[in-house]
């Protein structure tokens, strides 16, 4: 598509045409690959949106790091994935720059309609994308804490902020929401097993909110062993591991390490429940319903998302208090792994993910303003930051 065809006003060219295929890029972080070997939430959640999109009939166009694994057309940013690097701050500003110019070369060759980027600092290049007619939109895959609250605040109307649970939009009403998306799963993807071990599960990161403390004391208490798969890379997990988790482990437990995608599925299948004992305002929770697709009731604490992913007795058991926890276990073995399965089914399916999303890009993209007169594709791809700043030859 020509420079001029892509800078032209979206409603003359038919983006509200809610039959004309959309143009989509997505933006995932460098660290893990797409879909994730092992750890990775985002980039399983961008891996399944990738493919709901195509199987729409969407064009689309995945940057991030690491070998293709959806039915995106995917264009690798970085040599190799940088999970090593987690944290620091040079490859997330690094990948931000190079994402820039990836999408000024996308719309200059074939055309976009929307950009979706996933990570923390790619919404500084919305101003960039706004002025080649791109609108940007987010999707908030954390929570609102006293950091980002202000940092989606300052990208004021630039970006569109994508919320992941009701929960997570109600802390934080003022922010530019345009629309929320439970995330999904592909339901077929997950075993199911109807008879159980003899083990309760915690899977996630050795974190303090987390609860992994918590999981092991209601265990013992309920007389069941536990099964801790969770992430223990950064300085601040190991510290918490030694200091609250090693201390409280018995010759029962069993410390299995990070869990790749096959290990986690027969953990899941297995396991008599899931224990979730978070301690903040989770976001979303995306074990808690590969636990019931496989399932496998979840007995949690209430916070953040968890009574808009879990139906108290019958997925799984929602507890007040810690102290709850144990009797919660016990009453988890009476509710049936084949409703759990079916809760799945019907509210967090990939299709429904694909179509919520959909409808998002298609009334943002409906009202997006053109660009600034005088601004041209050649020299947004000189300085896609302040486009309208340079003056021509």
């Amino acid at each position: 598509m020509s420079g001029s065809a892509f800078l032209s006003d979206p409603h003359d060219s038919g983006a509200d045409d809610v039959s004309r295929p959309l143009r989509v890029v997505l933006v995932a972080p460098p660290y893990f690959d797409v879909p994730p070997k092992g750890y990775g939430g985002t980039e399983a959640v961008v891996a399944d949106l990738a493919d709901a999109l195509v199987a729409r009939g969407h064009r689309v166009t995945l940057l991030g790091a690491g070998t293709p694994g959806t039915a995106a057309e995917f264009i690798p940013l970085w040599d190799a994935t940088l999970s090593d690097r987690l944290g620091e701050p040079y490859p997330e500003v690094m990948h931000t720059l190079r994402v820039r110019r990836a999408i000024a070369r996308i719309a200059g060759d074939v055309g976009a309609d929307i950009i979706h980027d996933h990570t923390f600092a790619g919404p500084l290049n919305a101003q960039a994308y706004r002025a080649m007619g791109l609108p940007t939109v987010v999707t908030v895959h954390g929570p609102i804490d006293d950091d980002l609250g202000p940092y989606y605040r300052e990208l004021g109307r630039d970006v569109g902020l994508i919320a992941i649970s009701d929960r997570q939009r109600e802390l934080a009403p003022d922010l530019n929401w345009v629309g929320r998306v439970h995330n999904a799963l592909r339901v077929e993807d997950w075993p199911f097993a109807a008879d159980k071990g003899d083990y309760a599960l915690f899977l996630g990161r050795y974190a303090p909110y987390k609860g992994a403390h918590l999981a092991l004391e209601a265990a013992h208490r309920a007389g069941i062993p536990l099964v801790l798969a969770g992430k223990c890379d950064e300085p601040s997990e190991k510290r918490y591991f030694d200091e609250c988790v090693r201390p409280l482990l018995t010759d029962r437990d069993h410390v299995f390490g990070p869990a790749d995608a096959t290990a986690k599925r027969k953990l899941l299948a297995g396991a008599r429940c899931l224990l979730f004992p978070v301690q903040w305002e989770e976001p979303f929770g995306m074990v808690m319903i590969e636990a019931m697709a496989c399932g496998t009731p979840v007995v949690a604490l209430r916070g953040g998302a968890v009574p808009e992913v879990v139906v108290d007795g019958v997925t799984g058991v929602i507890c007040e208090d810690p102290a709850q926890l144990p009797a919660a276990i016990e009453a988890a073995d009476s509710l049936d792994p084949a409703a759990c399965r079916r809760h799945v089914a019907a509210n967090f399916s990939v299709s429904q993910f694909g179509s919520g999303y959909e409808r998002i890009y298609r009334h943002v993209v409906a009202g997006e303003k053109t660009p600034r007169s005088g601004v041209t594709l050649r020299r947004i791809l000189a300085d896609p930051y302040r486009p309208e700043e340079r003056t021509s030859a």
